[in-house]
C-alpha cells in the first residue's frame, strides 16, 4: 500500500474543505494518507472537524528530546541540506531566521515520520508547511510536492524558487497561476507544474425562484475571512457610496477574523448600521440559506487563487461581482457568467452594483450560464477524481519520466 503524508499549515480548517476532500479521495483509491498539520485549529466548529483533529498528526506539542535530535540531525546532515541553506542569503534577515527555524522543524517532522513507511509528502499551500515538507523529504530520501493557490504564490512567496526546484511536481488552481510561474520562474520545467482546479457540488435549485417585489432593496452577501487581504473595508466604503447614490440595499458579511473590531468601527463611522451587518462565522447549513435568499454575491479581495465562494454562489444560480484579478476571470467571465469591476475602484464597484440592481430581473441568462460554467468546469467530484489520477501518476512516476496516461500531458 502506498503511504503518503499530507501536511497543511493548519488542519482542519472550515475555510479549506478541499484539503480533507483530497485526503478522502486518495484514501478511496487505497492510499494510506497520514494527515499532518503545523498548527492545531484554534477552535472546533462541528463534529466532522473533531473527527479529523483526532486523527491528525500535529507537530506541537513538541517533545524536547525530539527537538534536540532534530537539531543534531540538521548538523549531522548539513551536507544534504547545504543546497537549501546557502540560498538563505537571498531573503531578508527575518526571512532567513524563519527558514532556519522551518529547517529545524523539517528535521523534527522527518523524525516523527520515520518508521511510518511514507514514500511521498504533499504540502498544501506554499507557506511554511512546504519548506518543512521539503526538508523532511530530503532527510528521508523521498519526494515531495505542493499545491499553490494565490497569496502563497503572489504575496508570500519566500524561497518559492527553491521549493519549485526541489519538488517532484507542483499543482496549482488556475491557468493564471501556471502562467505566472512560467513567467517568473523560467528555469522550472513547464511539465513540473500542473493545473488542477478545485470544485464545488451542485445544489438543487430553481434559478427563477419567486419574483422579487418591485423596488425591494438589493440583498448583497459577502463570504470570507475578516482579514486584510479580503478587504472588507473596501466593501463597506463602497456601501457608503451606494447609500449616497440613493441605492437601496442590505449588505451581509459572513465570516470572522482579526479585522472584525475595525470593520465594526468603520460601519459606525460611516453610519451604515442599518445597511451593513457582520454575521460572524456561519455553519454550512446557515450559509446555504443565505445563498438562497441573496440577490448578489460580492468579493472584494486584493489577492485570490480561485475562490470557492464564487463557485458556490454561481452553482446556486446567483449573480456575482468580483475584481478582475488573478484567476478570477477564468471563473467570472464579465457579462457572461457574472460581472467584474476594476480592482481598487469604489466608483466602478458601486456603478456595477447599481446596474445589477436595475437589471436584476433580466439577468437570468447570466445566472444560468454561471451555473452551467461551474457544473462543467468546477465540478467537485470530477476535479477530485482528476486530482487523484494526476497525483498518483506523478508520485509513482520515475523522476524525470511522465507516463503517457498522465492527464497533465493533455494541458502542455
Amino acid at each position: 500500500m502506498l503511504t503518503v503524508a499530507y501536511i497543511a499549515n493548519q488542519f482542519p480548517s472550515p475555510v479549506e474543505p478541499y484539503v480533507w476532500e483530497e485526503i478522502a479521495e486518495l484514501r478511496s483509491r487505497g492510499v494510506r494518507v497520514i494527515a499532518c498539520s503545523v498548527r492545531r485549529p484554534k477552535a472546533l466548529l462541528d463534529g466532522s472537524s473533531q473527527t479529523w483533529e483526532e486523527e491528525t498528526l500535529y507537530l506541537p506539542p513538541f517533545h524536547f528530546s525530539v527537538l534536540l535530535r532534530a537539531a543534531w540531525t540538521c548538523l549531522r546532515e548539513f551536507p544534504r541540506l547545504v543546497a537549501l541553506v546557502h540560498l538563505l542569503e537571498r531573503e531578508s534577515p527575518p526571512g532567513r531566521i524563519r527558514a532556519l527555524l522551518h529547517t529545524w522543524l523539517g528535521a523534527y517532522y522527518a523524525l516523527v515520520l520515520t518508521g511510518r513507511g511514507v514514500r511521498h509528502i504533499h504540502a498544501h499551500h506554499g507557506y511554511s508547511a512546504s519548506w518543512i515538507a521539503m526538508v523532511a523529504a530530503r532527510l528521508l530520501g523521498i519526494s515531495f510536492s505542493m499545491t499553490l493557490h494565490g497569496s502563497d504564490l503572489l504575496l508570500h512567496h519566500a524561497y518559492l524558487r527553491t521549493k519549485l526546484t526541489n519538488c517532484k511536481f507542483c499543482l496549482t488552481v488556475s491557468e493564471f497561476n501556471r502562467s505566472h510561474i512560467r513567467e517568473h520562474y523560467p528555469a522550472i520545467p513547464t511539465s513540473k507544474v500542473a493545473l488542477c482546479r478545485l470544485g464545488v457540488g451542485a445544489p438543487q435549485m430553481d434559478l427563477y425562484g419567486e419574483a422579487k417585489p418591485a423596488r425591494a432593496p438589493l440583498l448583497m452577501l459577502s463570504v470570507g475571512r475578516l482579514h486584510p487581504v479580503k478587504d472588507h473595508a473596501f466593501l463597506i466604503r463602497a456601501c457608503s457610496q451606494l447609500k449616497r447614490n440613493g441605492v437601496r440595499f442590505t449588505c451581509l458579511i459572513a465570516g470572522d477574523g482579526p479585522e472584525r473590531p475595525s470593520l465594526n468601527r468603520l460601519i459606525a463611522q460611516l453610519q451604515l448600521r442599518d445597511e451593513v451587518r457582520l454575521l460572524g462565522h456561519l455553519s454550512r447549513r446557515r450559509l446555504e440559506a443565505y445563498y438562497a435568499m441573496c440577490d448578489l454575491v460580492v468579493l472584494t479581495s486584493r489577492s485570490e487563487g480561485l475562490p470557492l465562494v464564487l463557485m458556490e454562489a454561481m452553482a446556486h444560480g446567483k449573480t456575482v461581482l468580483a475584481p478582475a484579478i488573478t484567476g478570477i476571470p477564468e471563473l467570472v467571465i464579465d457579462g457572461k457568467t457574472g460581472f467584474a469591476y476594476q480592482p481598487g475602484s469604489i466608483a466602478d464597484f458601486a456603478f456595477r452594483v447599481r446596474t445589477i440592481a436595475e437589471l436584476h430581473p433580466a439577468l437570468t441568462p447570466v445566472r444560468e450560464a454561471a451555473r452551467q460554467h461551474v457544473l462543467q468546469n468546477f465540478n467537485r467530484e470530477r476535479n477530485l477524481a482528476f486530482f487523484a489520477d494526476l497525483f498518483l501518476t506523478r508520485v509513482l512516476a520515475r523522476d524525470g519520466v511522465l507516463r503517457n496516461e498522465d492527464p497533465v500531458l493533455q494541458q502542455i
